[in-house]
């Protein structure tokens, strides 16, 4: 790494500026008051960037000169690499002629359903919206409506709205009752949940995979179980979406769900998500309301198309997947031949690597993501990695090398 690439390992710890902006930002700044640390590793002192200053690719500059390559990607929006050049061209053209219209249209808005419409299975109308949580609450509304139900139950991470939030602090009970939690593997439980409330159920919504591989014939059974006591089936996508393949979820496995909802990966980075599915399920949108004045940004829409149609029509996907089996694989040999009690998983796309269940996991992996972030590889000890079509076979056998050094010393 040259001097001009930012600090080296040998250099790494310095975080004079991080450390000025943390002391301000717990006086000011809510979320930093109430989160503390980005990630649970620092112990006791700065050990992660926390300001970022710019990023390009597959690497991150903070503001203290470190660099790192990034496998957080923003929790996987950045597909195609940081400031790719021709979706900022793309975004920066309509910016420059205006950024909200509301309640106006821009003529991008069709070309995106159009393009929606022509590359998810299953996608006969659209409703563009600007984040996952967004998509999914509107997905739940139109399930209502269209079963005249009101219980949803519900698997995986599906955003920060009061119907799905994991920490329940200041949601109704009422709302709370509404909503009904299982673990996507477990499908005897969800057999348990639609014979007591099935009823009651407008749909279930789920993620189609989260870390560990699923299969067709796994969602096609939820797919089956929702429809047998009449709810629709809505998959969360904001991870599998664009990733697995350009058709998202319902491509890769062949099963379609009655709706479907989109963000991240979508417009590689730039704010906006979709929902798609069936034109029956979509009649009912007419008596509702779901608006915002920058639901549809000109800007984010163009990203989106670019994005789109390049992971469509390039090698872009078949890098990415290339670029993550390296990854997979590297990892899973070093996890052998160290012997450390861990397991590799997920699709190459979005690979993780967790500690097997003891006493010492927590302390293991605290470590282990320590080590590697000290060495300018970013890992998240609890979320999914990502790989972006940026990721070059250089950055992936340097990941390698400091997961090596990093595991040595466990």
């Amino acid at each position: 790494m040259s001097d001009q690439d930012g600090a080296g390992p040998a250099e790494r710890g310095r975080f004079q500026r991080t450390d000025e902006l943390t002391e301000r930002a717990l006086v000011v700044d809510a979320r930093a008051i109430a989160r503390g640390d980005i990630l649970p590793l620092a112990a006791g002192r700065t050990t992660f960037p926390r300001y970022i200053d710019r990023a390009a690719g597959a690497h991150l500059w903070d503001v203290d000169g470190n660099r790192y390559v990034d496998f957080l990607l923003g929790y996987g929006p950045v597909i195609l690499g940081h400031a790719d050049p021709g979706i900022a061209a793309a975004a920066n053209a309509e910016l420059e002629r205006g950024v909200c219209f509301a309640p106006l249209w821009s003529p991008r808005q069709v070309e995106l359903a159009e393009l929606l419409v022509d590359t998810i299975p299953g996608a006969e109308r659209v409703l563009l919206l600007k984040t996952g949580s967004d998509a999914t609450t509107a997905a739940v509304r139109l399930a209502r409506i269209h079963t005249g139900r009101s219980v949803v139950v519900r698997s995986g991470y599906n955003g920060w709205h009061d119907w799905s939030v994991e920490q329940r602090a200041g949601v109704p009970d009422g709302v709370r009752r509404e909503t009904i939690e299982f673990e996507s593997s477990d499908l005897e439980s969800l057999r348990s949940i639609l014979a007591d409330r099935g009823s009651e159920v407008a749909c279930i919504v789920m993620m189609p995979c989260e870390d560990d591989v699923t299969s067709a014939e796994h969602l096609q059974l939820v797919r089956d179980l929702a429809h047998s006591v009449g709810a629709l089936l809505v998959f969360d996508e904001m991870r599998s979406g664009f990733r697995l393949s350009s058709g998202g979820a319902q491509q890769f496995f062949a099963v379609r769900a009655d709706l479907a909802t989109f963000s991240k990966a979508m417009a590689n980075g730039y704010t906006i998500s979709a929902v798609t599915g069936s034109a029956e399920v979509f009649d009912g949108l007419g008596s509702t309301k779901v608006s915002s004045s920058f639901h549809v940004n000109p800007g984010d829409m163009a990203a989106a198309i670019g994005t789109i149609t390049r992971l469509r029509d390039t090698d872009a996907l078949e890098r990415i997947w290339g670029m993550g089996r390296m990854f997979l694989d590297g990892l899973e040999q070093i996890v052998g031949e160290l012997g450390i009690p861990a397991e590799v998983v997920g699709y190459p796309p979005m690979p993780f690597m967790r500690f097997l269940p003891s006493d010492s996991a927590a302390d293991l992996s605290a470590r282990f993501h320590r080590g590697v972030v000290e060495r300018g590889v970013l890992l998240h000890p609890d979320h999914q990695w990502f790989i972006s079509a940026a990721h070059t076979p250089f950055d992936i056998e340097e990941a390698l090398s400091v997961c090596r050094a990093s595991l040595a010393r466990l």
